[in-house]
């Protein structure tokens, strides 16, 4: 079937993102027309992409088994969670680097820099956005309150920090972890204390800061100017540890807060971001982090829906 219709819109995840598949439900019941594909997978098993550029301009073509795509008429891509480039299976240990440093470095090119697209987000965005020590300086520029925060390999300097005011430790990447038994760990946000410090905060960065005696927690997602709050209510300091035992409830964003939330996706040029902010008894709002990605299906139902809908609106009618 050749999707000839202009217009479509372009949702490059993985074949497991049920989040994605929410708002697509919803671009379906529009009648708008979708092209899904994870190119790191797909390109491998039966996918192709052509690019040309040349004094006539640039043109293109994403060939799937059900879809044809002319990259030139293609009005959005979302970018959720494809899976990373690799290359082929049989390959061999360097030739497999290499095709995959080639399929990053092609196949991502190609598809970041589609001519008439509205992205959300654009990866190389996305990519900047991820950044830990970014996100806190972009924070402090737009004028959230941000906890004070160190991160440092020097063992004294984070002694001398978590000896100073109470603090949690939190990584700078969710790496994925393993034990001596290779059994998958996660590594939450806890309590730190000097004496937990030893030397070997001198093998990798690492984040401490002031712990901030929250009340409840804020998920803010926005999507281009519309924001979507919810407060979360539960007994751990990491919340996502125990959601079992969460609490949700639609808040107010003050207007503060809600300058700064457009200020943070203007300056780091997101339509859509997942904001995490601790609330204090006072009622004040500390930034912690921006996930550019982040997840919101999980909600409640009648807190997702309207974020699908607002994600398929700015699908539909890029601004």
């Amino acid at each position: 079937m050749t999707d000839d219709r202009p217009g479509a819109v372009l949702v490059l995840t993985n074949s497991l993102d049920a989040t994605a598949d929410v708002v697509l439900r919803i671009l379906a019941e529009r009648r708008v027309p979708v092209v899904r594909v994870d190119p790191g997978v797909d390109l491998h098993n039966g996918a192709s992409l052509t690019a040309r550029y040349g004094n006539s301009g640039q043109r293109g073509v994403l060939v799937t088994p059900t879809r044809e795509l002319d990259l030139q008429h293609v009005r959005a891509v979302w970018w959720r969670r494809p899976t990373a480039y690799g290359g082929l299976s049989e390959l061999n240990g360097q030739e497999a680097k290499f095709a995959g440093s080639q399929m990053f470095w092609g196949v991502g090119g190609i598809l970041a820099s589609l001519p008439r697209a509205h992205y959300l987000n654009h990866p190389w965005q996305i990519r900047n956005g991820e950044y830990k020590p970014a996100q806190l300086a972009a924070a402090l520029r737009v004028g959230f309150l941000v906890p004070e925060t160190i991160i440092t390999m020097d063992p004294a300097e984070a002694r001398q920090f978590c000896t100073e005011r109470p603090a949690v430790y939190k990584p700078l990447w969710n790496t994925p972890y393993r034990d001596a038994t290779d059994k998958a760990q996660q590594v939450w946000v806890r309590d730190v204390y000097p004496a937990d410090l030893t030397d070997a905060v001198a093998a990798c960065p690492h984040l401490f800061q002031t712990k901030i005696e929250k009340v409840f927690d804020v998920r803010l997602t926005a999507v281009g100017t519309k924001l979507f709050a919810v407060r979360i209510t539960g007994p751990e300091l990491d919340w996502r540890r125990r959601q079992d035992l969460l609490t949700y409830e639609p808040i107010g964003v003050p207007d503060a807060v809600a300058a700064s939330v457009a200020a943070y996706l203007a300056e780091t040029g997101l339509v859509f971001g997942a904001f995490d902010f601790a609330v204090d008894a006072a009622g004040t709002w500390y930034f912690l982090e921006c996930n550019p990605s982040g997840q919101w299906a999980w909600l409640p139902t009648e807190i997702t829906m309207p974020i699908a809908h607002a994600i398929a609106d700015e699908l539909e009618s890029p601004q």
